[in-house]
């Protein structure tokens, strides 16, 4: 649900947001850098590296053992050189598919600056898709709400984004059946992905628990994975105390946030869903970012995607 606005001239502005509107965001996603953050195992012709062997590959260089490293690809020359295990590395020309998870649950039609977080998610999609398309990666995803979904497997150049832009534009009159939760569409997903992969995860993660790693570790098995945490700047800071109106379009009703204790209980909910994500991001390797309602897309985007090829970790939303 969203405040009422006291004004709208346009009544849908920042709650719907137009297929021409996200094809535009082309331009602006040359600035995004989706290079991986390591060596991957993919299955096709295209610009990216492999770690793993194969027939054809070509050695590249050789660095110090990590854990789960292959043993037979231990560089034997170097290490008794260096005292210190070393692996080889083969470079392999590889296309990488891309999986962009959007969530356009009930919780993300939620916003009181600029636009709902569906909105934000569709654009951040969108972005993030432009910049693969742009890298000549395959591009895929799965896009959700709780009465449709609509799934399409990596395809090269616009072919597979074009659909999943459709979707996140517009309501069609008829589609297979939703997902309940982040967490069943992202079960679904896991049996699509395959190793090698990017997938991207744009959500508010409404319900997330410290329990539901499954799924999140399935995912970064098969290559890198992105959590992206849409939120309202409402979500995070309650406002003045009073009583607000809000709204989902059809129903209405009123937010009480009179008393000091539901307004730190208020707060204490988001705080909670924040740290129980951050956490899970860092038991699997994930990348977290963050992104509001009320800043430009684009720049955030572009800011923690550098982040992640570094040290370093975007700080949780105020």
């Amino acid at each position: 649900m969203s405040p009422l606005p006291s004004s709208a001239p346009d009544p849908q502005a920042g709650i719907r947001v137009g297929l021409k509107d996200l094809i535009a965001l082309r331009g602006q996603a040359v600035r995004l850098d989706l290079a991986p953050r390591a060596r991957v195992l993919a299955t096709r012709t295209g610009g990216h590296l492999s770690r793993f062997r194969g027939r054809g590959m070509e050695f590249d260089e050789s660095r110090v053992y990590q854990p789960g490293d292959d043993p037979r690809n231990m560089d034997w020359r170097v290490t008794a050189r260096t005292g210190t295990p070393h692996v080889k590395l083969f470079r392999e020309e590889r296309e990488r598919p891309v999986w962009l998870l959007v969530d356009q649950g009930p919780t993300m039609r939620f916003g009181t600056r600029v636009a709902y977080k569906s909105v934000i998610a569709a654009r951040a999609a969108a972005l993030l898709g432009w910049a693969a398309v742009e890298r000549a990666d395959r591009v895929g995803g799965l896009v959700f709400d709780e009465a449709r979904h609509l799934e399409r497997r990596p395809a090269a150049r616009a072919a597979g984004l074009l659909s999943l832009l459709e979707r996140l534009s517009e309501l069609p009159a008829a589609g297979v059946r939703g997902h309940a939760s982040l967490g069943e569409a992202a079960a679904h997903l896991v049996r699509l992905v395959r190793p090698g992969s990017l997938v991207a995860v744009i959500s508010d993660f409404a319900g997330v628990r410290p329990d539901a790693g499954r799924w999140l570790a399935e995912l970064a098995a098969r290559g890198e994975l992105l959590l992206i945490m849409v939120h309202d700047p409402l979500e995070a800071a309650a406002p003045p105390p009073g009583r607000y109106p809000v709204t989902d379009g059809v129903r209405r009703g009123l937010l009480d946030l009179t008393g000091a204790r539901s307004r730190e209980d208020y707060e204490q909910r988001f705080a909670v869903r924040a740290e129980t994500l951050e956490l899970l991001a860092r038991r699997h390797r994930a990348h977290l970012l963050h992104l509001a309602t009320d800043a430009p897309v684009g720049a955030a985007l572009s800011q923690g995607l550098r982040a992640r090829l570094g040290p370093g970790a975007m700080p949780p939303p105020r």
